[in-house]
């Protein structure tokens, strides 16, 4: 678990250190505020992407060979940003790092759920959700900062910390079983059963994902100084890692399903706060927006996991990690993408109105009936 834990902290930074830094990058070379969120929208697609054929990566290579390559595509594409800020290579350059952050999501999750017995697992997700939450709970809001004060470069040379994971990848591959995770008909266009029965907490997931992935790409740009950004940032990422890391323990005592509903009100209403504070220029209601919806992104991150995994077999455990990991980063790319779009449109406060309706929409999703998929014979 602590190489597990060292992979997941270094490759996360990597994506936590550019996620607001890498659009400010594009308008600061003449990007509108559509081209900003195109940015994470490319980062994300070609996560998704790449987490589609993570599986047969994993079976071609092995474990420890896909987990090095996803922290080297991260860490080399990071610092290459400085040279240009035209829209076009900075899209390029998120592809590639999207490409190697498909491939970490996908394994990090997968490698938990196969470490830990199914009745610790709620438990053992909040540890690895506290592992990658807190690169965004550090870097996000110091990234700003250090942009401010130091210039673009400095966060750049940052995102590299996933070469530094490539030790620890190794060790993994060590400690792992001998068999691999992944075996044939684990890919995600062949399991068609396990994808159905994972739609309802991957859309709760998408829905939550949206707004807290719009508010990461557009803190910087939401009518507030560079200080009060870095501060929104901060108390969202707080309260996103403590609420991933405390409510696994919550999961396993009384289960997952009963917290999805007032965590879902909870995340829209969060949600509003920001859309007014941005029409009302004040950043101290959007600080308390950013306060509110941390701790429902958080912990529905770690729930809706939870229940995917407790819909399927062990041997499926990986397929419904990838398919998770999907409606996470589909979720934040839309969001981005959505967001600038109607910005560019209209404004901000219009957009976060639509992404705190979109989440009260999810509450009908709750109510659905759940589909556990049996071991395959």
């Amino acid at each position: 678990m602590p190489a597990l834990v060292l992979v997941s902290v270094t490759g996360f930074s990597g994506y936590a250190a550019l996620l607001a830094v890498a659009p400010a990058w594009a308008v600061h070379g003449g990007a509108t505020e559509a081209g900003a969120g195109l940015v994470n929208g490319a980062l994300l697609l070609a996560t998704v992407c790449t987490q589609l054929f993570v599986p047969r990566l994993v079976r071609a290579y092995g474990t420890a060979r896909v987990v090095i390559a996803g922290l080297v595509l991260m860490g080399l594409a990071a610092p290459a940003y400085a040279l240009s800020d035209a829209l076009g290579p900075i899209l390029a350059w998120s592809a590639v790092r999207g490409a190697g952050f498909g491939i970490l999501t996908v394994m990090g999750s997968t490698i938990v759920a196969q470490l830990v017995p199914a009745d610790r697992r709620g438990e053992a997700i909040g540890v690895y959700g506290l592992a990658v939450a807190v690169p965004n709970l550090l870097l996000l809001p110091g990234s700003v900062v250090v942009v401010e004060r130091f210039g673009f470069g400095w966060a750049f040379a940052v995102a590299a910390l996933p070469l530094l994971g490539v030790p620890a990848a190794v060790a993994l591959g060590h400690r792992l079983p001998a068999e691999e995770p992944f075996r044939d008909g684990d890919d995600i266009g062949t399991d068609r059963r396990t994808v159905v029965a994972l739609l309802r907490p991957t859309l709760i997931l998408f829905a939550v994902t949206m707004g807290g992935g719009a508010l990461l790409t557009f803190a910087p740009q939401l009518g507030v100084d560079a200080t009060e950004a870095a501060i929104t940032l901060l108390v969202f990422g707080v309260g996103t890692a403590l609420s991933r890391w405390l409510v696994g323990s919550l999961a396993d005592r009384y289960g997952a399903q009963r917290f999805l509903a007032p965590l879902l009100v909870l995340c829209a209403t969060g949600l509003s706060l920001c859309g007014w504070a941005v029409v009302r220029g004040d950043a101290l209601l959007l600080i308390a927006g950013a306060l509110v919806v941390g701790p429902a992104y958080g912990a529905l991150q770690n729930l809706t996991l939870v229940i995917a995994f407790a819909q399927v077999s062990a041997q499926r455990i990986p397929t419904a990690s990838a398919v998770w990991n999907i409606g996470f980063d589909a979720g934040t790319a839309s969001g981005s993408v959505l967001v600038g779009a109607i910005a560019a449109a209209s404004s901000f406060g219009v957009a976060f109105a639509v992404l705190a309706g979109t989440v009260v929409a999810a509450l009908a999703l709750i109510r659905l009936p759940a589909t556990r998929v049996p071991s395959a014979h």
